[in-house]
Order: structure tokens, then C-alpha cells, then sequence
């Protein structure tokens, strides 16, 4: 009874017109990103031996956007925001799609791992970007309440996003980027004017967020350094994204030592996506609230470092692809129906210029330096006679930090109703 008593004031509080608002703008970004992300995927296979690079060169690509992006989101509004950026990434996909057609780059490995660095700048960008409407319009107690219903509304993108992919994955052969290329750039562009229609009709308490945003352009950078909330919370998201990469490359080197077929490879990795989508969908709409309410922040936040702990065991005792499927499946579940809410709801407490900026540098920069950091980790193992499946078992301490980390943020996070 006790369980149902919650189920229905979930229900209650979170199924509102605007928490649906939120999940479909969500819909679209990811059904965006979903499309490219298994063909993405694909190129990491096929440059395994080289990942370490581009994630190198991935992090190097988001310091220096972000201190632009921050002189922009400084002096414009969230609407602006909004259109500048997703329509920079519009006009890259249209010139991927030039590229590959065009200028017949369709046999260029160069073109694959320009591609592969720029998909990673934009998932993370667009997806920032997006949270930044999110956090900033849906800030106090009342509407929190919708994140788990506007997280379930990215399932369904994802869910649908991968299904166009797999659709679209025979095509991959002799077109290449250019079918992905030309619906990712529709949802995006689907996804900014819908955005702009939410910002525009954003409540009076909320209008305030058409101001200009103010200061200056290396914000985002010192407040990390200098303030320790925001300096615990880019140590997390860093240590996350380095033993989320060790597992990832890991999970690649046995994918591809199970199939040569690229074609067999998206297809697998699609249906992986498939997977996650439902669950996480469902996780999302009937026990995201509940859970975050009845665990609560701290213990969410140090659950990832027993996960991590679980998972390259398993790497490195039994690496079947069987044991890929499983890790990615329960990881990703985790990270987007539990964590994920979980930490924009910190980043929801932050001040306005820490939840414009800090909370986009977090989310690409740190993300990006923490994916280089785990391939560093790699690149290391691989110098060693250890091998690749086992090497993730030295890591297992930094895991066991992230849980102690997780809790210290909790204590510094005040969630006031804003």
C-alpha cells in the first residue's frame, strides 16, 4: 500500500502539461543524437588502436569551445543560446553530408575520425543545452518533479532515434553519413524551434531567464577551480567519465574481436539501444521520483563506484559479448533513470551563472578530459604485459573514490525550493 501511496503521488505531482513539454523537447534532441550515435560507435571499432587521440582531441575541441560558448551565453539570452548553438550544429551536419557526397571524402579515414570526434561535441553540447532550458525554467520543488517524466520523453527519442539507425543501417555501406546526417539535422532542427516556443511561453516567474545571462567568458573555468561545490561536482563527473571510458574501450576490444562485419556491429549496438530504451522508459516514469526520494542524493551518488567495481570484474573473468550487453544495458539504465536526474538536480540548486555555464563546462569539457583520461589509462595498460580485459581491475580504487566523492557532494548540496 505504502509503495502504491507513492506510486500515485508520483503520478500526481509529475504528469503535468509542462513535464510533458519537457520530455518531447527532450524527444527530439536525443532522437537527433540517437540516430548518429551507433554509426559513431561503428567508427570507434574501427579506430579502436586509435581512440586515445581522438578523445584526446575531443577534450582539446571542448576547452576550446566552451570559454566561446560562455563569451555568447554572456552576453545574449536563453533563447538566443538556444539558436546560436543549435544551429551551428545544423550547418555541421549539412557539411558532413557535402563532404561525403560532394567532395567523395567517402572513402577518407581522416572523414571518419573528424567524425567521430565532432559526434562526441555534439552529443554533449546539444544535450547541455537542452538541460540548461530544463534547469533553468524547472527549478523549484514543485516542477523537479518532472525530470523523471521529461527523462522517460528522451527514452522514447533514443528508443526511436536507434530504430531509424537500425532502418537506415543497410544503407551505411554505399551512402555512408548521409541519410543519418540529413534526419539527425530534421529532429535538431524540430527540437530548437520547439525550445524557443517553451522559452516564449515560459511562465512570469520564469521570464527573467530572457535576461542577458552576464559576466564574462572564462566563468565556467574559475568557478571550477575556486568554488568547491562546483570543484567536487567536475571531480565526479571526471573520475565518472574516465572509468565510464575504460569500460567502453574495453566493451570495444571485445566487440571486435567477436565480429569484423561493421554492418553486424551497428546492428548489434542498435539493438542494445533498443533494450535500454524501454527499461530506462519505464524506470523513468514509475520510479524515478520514488527512488530519488526514498534513497535520496547521497546514496544514489555513491552507488556508481560499487557499480564500476562489479563491472570490470566482470571484464576480466568472463569478456563475452554477452557480458558487454549486460554492463551496457544495466550502466546506461543507471546512469540516465537514477544519476542523471539526480545530478540536474544539483546543478538545478547552482547560481544562474553556474547553471548556464558551470553546469555546460561540467558536461562537455570535464566529460571530454575524463574520457581522455580513461583512454590514457588504457593506452597505459597496453604497455604492460597485463591483459586488456584484466587492466580495468587496477582502477577498482579510483572507483571506490567516486562513491566517497558522491557523498561529500551531497553534503554540500542545499536544494531549496528556488
Amino acid at each position: 500500500m505504502f509503495f502504491l501511496r507513492n506510486l500515485f503521488l508520483n503520478f500526481r505531482t509529475s504528469f503535468t502539461f509542462d513535464a510533458f513539454k519537457g520530455g518531447f523537447l527532450f524527444f527530439l534532441v536525443l532522437s537527433s543524437w540517437y540516430i548518429l550515435r551507433p554509426v559513431r560507435n561503428e567508427m570507434a571499432v574501427s579506430n579502436v588502436n586509435e581512440l586515445p587521440y581522438l578523445l584526446g582531441a575531443g577534450a582539446l575541441a571542448m576547452l576550446l569551445l566552451n570559454p566561446l560558448y560562455s563569451w555568447i551565453a554572456s552576453r545574449t539570452n536563453l533563447k538566443k543560446i538556444v539558436f546560436y548553438c543549435y544551429s551551428f550544429f545544423i550547418t555541421n551536419l549539412i557539411f558532413f553530408i557535402f563532404s561525403w557526397r560532394v567532395f567523395d571524402l567517402s572513402n577518407s579515414i581522416w572523414l571518419e575520425r573528424v567524425f567521430y570526434v565532432w559526434s562526441n561535441v555534439f552529443s554533449f553540447f546539444i544535450v547541455s543545452i537542452f538541460w540548461v532550458v530544463i534547469i533553468n525554467l524547472f527549478r523549484d520543488l514543485k516542477t523537479r518533479n518532472f525530470y523523471g517524466v521529461i527523462m522517460a520523453g528522451g527514452s522514447l527519442g533514443a528508443f526511436f532515434g536507434s530504430s531509424i539507425t537500425n532502418q537506415l543501417s543497410g544503407s551505411f555501406n554505399e551512402f555512408g553519413l548521409e541519410f543519418f546526417s540529413i534526419f539527425s539535422a530534421i529532429f535538431l532542427f524540430l527540437a530548437m524551434l520547439f525550445a524557443i516556443q517553451m522559452i516564449n511561453k515560459s511562465k512570469p516567474m520564469n521570464k527573467l531567464q530572457l535576461k542577458n545571462v552576464g559576466g564574462g567568458s572564462l566563468d565556467a573555468i574559475k568557478n571550477s577551480i575556486k568554488k568547491s561545490e562546483i570543484r567536487n561536482i567536475s571531480l565526479y563527473v571526471w573520475i565518472w567519465t574516465g572509468l565510464m571510458t575504460v569500460q567502453w574501450i574495453t566493451a570495444a576490444n571485445i566487440v571486435e574481436s567477436w565480429s569484423q562485419d561493421p554492418q553486424e556491429r551497428i546492428e548489434f549496438f542498435s539493438l542494445i539501444e533498443q533494450i535500454i530504451s524501454p527499461l530506462t522508459f519505464i524506470f523513468q516514469v514509475f520510479l524515478t521520483n520514488i527512488i530519488i526520494q526514498r534513497i535520496g542524493i547521497k546514496n544514489i551518488l555513491l552507488m556508481y563506484g560499487f557499480i564500476f567495481m562489479i563491472t570490470f570484474v566482470a571484464y576480466g573473468f568472463v569478456p563475452s559479448i554477452t557480458i558487454v550487453a549486460v554492463v551496457q544495458i544495466f550502466l546506461r539504465v543507471f546512469e540516465y533513470a537514477i544519476n542523471k536526474p539526480t545530478r540536474e538536480i544539483i546543478f538545478s540548486s547552482l547560481q544562474k551563472d553556474d547553471r548556464y555555464k558551470s553546469s555546460v563546462f561540467i558536461d562537455t569539457f570535464i566529460s571530454r578530459f575524463g574520457d581522455l583520461t580513461g583512454s590514457s589509462i588504457v593506452a597505459i595498460g597496453k604497455l604492460t604485459t597485463v591483459a586488456a580485459n584484466m587492466f580495468p581491475l587496477f582502477t577498482i580504487p579510483i572507483a571506490a573514490y567516486i562513491s566517497l566523492l558522491g557523498i561529500k557532494i551531497s553534503k554540500q548540496t542545499k536544494i531549496k525550493d528556488l
